[in-house]
């Protein structure tokens, strides 16, 4: 009965311990598929939909979450990492900017 519950504390300390590591790094939002997926035709998100549906996109996201992509995005090592992706978010919060 001990060593259960010894197996048990800790493999729950284990998976507690890897969410909240994930949480506390700061993951970037360009990470997140429920973010980022509108935006791809691939589960891996590597190809990019066409320029209408990613304006669709960007203009159904939250306020929040296109705060946190564009912040992302000027982040040169994420940049780097989602160059595609970042190039178009910044035209279209460019041009977002510029609308009245």
């Amino acid at each position: 009965m001990n060593s259960k519950m010894i197996i048990l504390g800790a493999a729950f300390a284990l998976m507690t311990g890897s969410a909240f590591a994930g949480s506390s790094t700061g993951t970037s939002a360009l990470d997140d598929p429920a973010k980022m997926s509108p935006f791809f035709t691939d589960v891996g998100m590597k190809t990019m939909k066409s320029e209408a549906e990613a304006k669709a996109a960007w203009s159904a996201m939250s306020q929040e979450d296109k705060d946190a992509v564009m912040k992302d995005c000027a982040d040169a090592d994420i940049a780097k990492a989602h160059e595609n992706f970042c190039k178009a978010a910044m035209m279209m919060g460019q041009h977002e900017d510029h609308e009245v």
